[in-house]
């Protein structure tokens, strides 16, 4: 068992020593009869401090929560119930002995609140082990900041440093705001906040978030955002605010209680009161009302149906998830229709070289190539001199034709990089490259040399999710600003459902908006994105799943799920988490309703007494806490693969 908290301990001493308390006085009631100890008529009293005794020990905190819920306003929830039915057993007793007839009712009455109080104990402790799923990443949360002010490091809390100041992180500290590296290199340890294992090199010039561990050397960052809009602040808000948005199951079971209590309540006293007056046996049907009573507290309802959804939402969150609300966790379950965004979501979003033709000369295209892109910053130029990796000859004009390409001239030597466009300008007789993706030709004095094609690079794991969604009987669609060539090649590639090319980011929200006109009533459209561009399409879709969203204020902002690292295989594995939980919530619920409603009615019938009470509300309430954290469970396979390729 997991080391428990002091609350926790102290309840778990109290409940193991009124538990010793009372096996000892039930067990000597039964021997002996505690109530033939001593003679006459008050010899009830014996057996009654005893209990007493007990009772109070166990019971003392149901009591003054009660008490102050009644005055409160507050009178029909369990506490009041459990006090009912308690005290009014030990009522019971008190008459029975005053008449000489027993003193059945003080060991019920005990049993019934430590039996009440054991469910409480296992209600922590299922809720502290779920919260500490959540807990681990609140860690993030840095304590303080170092910051150079007038010559020295001053040590301040991180909402008191300004923008464009400079913060001092030693090795072991967290970074506690955002911003880029002026000074040293180090590795940073981002487990906490994006989930992933292994820790990343950081040198100067590079941006950093709030939250990473500095690991060997020291930084100093120039900050860029203030506290309050720092990756780590809006992640800690989200987190703490999950619970706020309720589920339709948390809704019902809430509206549930509010008016089945007062009506159990009222049932009980009218099985007590019109039997007891026709049959004048009050003794009897009082019991058996204590019993309606005990059986009919809510408490596996109201306790495990918010519960089993906190750890739904833990159980993601441990695994780099943020499921903003039990609502949003409950929508994923029904997800059917999963919409993709191409570039940056379910592709690189960089343009790798797929090819060179001929590959014989592939070396020589590529130091042509290289020596016309040298001085530029278009990606595809940046890839080109990356692939060549050598040194290129110097001496060359440059010259930039718009649209078309490159032109580079020693001379009378003369290379042209660029494409259909600048052949034919050029009237350069060139074979044309009719593979999808972006096509860089290059010539050589007039002669054609050769051509490079690149392609936007699919992500690893991007067809193995769409695979996964479709096996489940999900819709898969692509939308992408690329041609229909390029579309349809990586549609073809991943086996997505449908696409749509050539959309502009006005566009993509017409598409989604007609998808979600066009979608049955059931039916739960999740579109996936980065979470920079897309802000418009997370917001309008059912629920907006942003992909490696750290470090992107839209992504956090926009969407109702986001995906801490940058990787799609979470999305299989938060409809798997959505659609256990979704499964523990239906069985809790039947389970509960289904076992209360029996013992119900056997009580009213007089064919089941309070112990068989007691099971029908605290032993459901304990079964139906432990089965809520079955959602902790969920096997993450994305774990498993990383196994295997080490």
């Amino acid at each position: 068992m997991e080391k428990l908290g002091g609350k926790e301990k102290r309840m778990l001493i109290r409940i193991i020593v009124a538990l010793v308390m009372f096996a000892a006085v039930f067990a000597s009631d039964l021997i002996f009869g505690l109530d033939t100890v001593f003679e006459g008529k008050f010899s009830w009293l014996f057996p009654f401090a005893l209990y007493l005794v007990v009772y109070i020990t166990i019971g003392y905190d149901v009591l003054r929560k009660a008490a102050l819920n009644v005055l409160h306003g507050q009178i029909f929830d369990e506490n009041f119930l459990m006090c009912v039915a308690t005290l009014g057993a030990f009522a019971l007793a008190i008459y029975r002995g005053v008449r000489g007839i027993g003193t059945d009712g003080f060991e019920e009455g005990c049993a019934v609140l430590l039996f009440y109080q054991v469910g409480e104990w296992f209600q922590r402790y299922a809720t502290g082990r779920s919260r500490k799923s959540i807990s681990s990443l609140m860690d993030i949360r840095p304590d303080y900041a170092s910051v150079k002010r007038n010559g020295e490091v001053v040590t301040v809390d991180p909402s008191e440093v300004e923008i464009g100041e400079i913060i001092v992180v030693d090795p072991g500290e967290k970074i506690p705001l955002d911003g880029k590296i002026i000074s040293g290199r180090s590795t940073l340890d981002t487990k906490a906040l994006t989930g992933e294992s292994l820790p990343r090199d950081a040198q100067e010039g590079e941006e950093v978030l709030s939250g990473c561990v500095n690991l060997t050397s020291q930084l100093e960052i120039e900050v860029e955002k203030e506290f309050h809009d720092s990756t780590v602040s809006k992640i800690l808000d989200l987190v703490e605010n999950a619970s706020d948005a309720k589920s339709k199951a948390e809704n019902f079971i809430t509206v549930f209680a509010k008016y089945y209590t007062p009506i159990v309540i009222a049932a009980a006293v009218l099985l007590a009161v019109i039997p007891g007056i026709v049959t004048g046996e009050w003794s009897v049907w009082v019991y058996r009302a204590l019993s309606f009573l005990v059986v009919s507290c809510p408490c596996a309802l109201v306790i495990s149906i918010p519960l089993t959804f906190f750890c739904g939402i833990g159980a993601a969150s441990k695994r780099g998830i943020l499921v903003k609300g039990s609502n949003y966790l409950e929508k994923l379950n029904g997800a059917n229709i999963f919409v993709f965004d191409k570039t940056g979501t379910l592709t690189k979003g960089n343009f790798a070289l797929a090819s060179v033709n001929p590959p014989q000369k592939k070396d020589e295209i590529l130091k042509l190539a290289a020596t016309c892109e040298r001085d530029s910053i278009h990606p595809i130029a940046r890839s080109i001199i990356e692939c060549y990796g050598g040194k290129t000859e110097d001496g060359y004009v440059l010259t930039n034709v718009a649209g078309e390409g490159v032109k580079a001239v020693k001379g009378d030597d003369v290379i042209v990089c660029g494409n259909e466009k600048l052949m034919t300008t050029e009237k350069i007789e060139f074979v044309k490259e009719n593979a999808s993706g972006t096509v860089v030709y290059v010539a050589h004095n007039g002669k054609f040399e050769g051509s490079l094609l690149f392609a936007d690079e699919i992500k690893s794991g991007s067809k193995e999710v769409v695979s996964a969604l479709n096996d489940m009987g999900c819709k898969t669609v692509m939308l992408t600003g690329d041609n229909e060539s390029i579309a349809k090649d990586v549609a073809d590639k991943l086996g997505v459902c449908e696409y749509k090319a050539s959309l502009m980011p006005q566009d993509k929200v017409n598409k989604v908006e007609k998808m979600l006109a066009d979608k049955k009533a059931k039916d739960v459209l999740c579109f996936v994105g980065d979470g920079i561009n897309d802000a418009p399409v997370l917001m309008r879709s059912d629920i907006g799943i942003a992909m490696g969203g750290v470090g992107s204020d839209a992504a956090i902002e926009a969407s109702d799920v986001v995906l801490m690292y940058d990787d799609l295989r979470a999305i299989p594995l938060a409809k798997r988490i959505a659609a256990k939980t979704m499964k523990i919530v239906r069985e809790n619920i039947i389970f509960s309703l289904v076992v209360k409603a029996g013992i119900l009615v056997l009580s009213a019938l007089g064919l089941a007494n309070m112990w068989v009470a007691v099971f029908g509300d605290v032993g459901v309430a304990v079964l139906a806490i432990i089965n809520a954290m079955r959602a902790n469970s969920v096997r993450d396979e994305r774990t498993n693969s990383k196994r295997k390729k080490s």
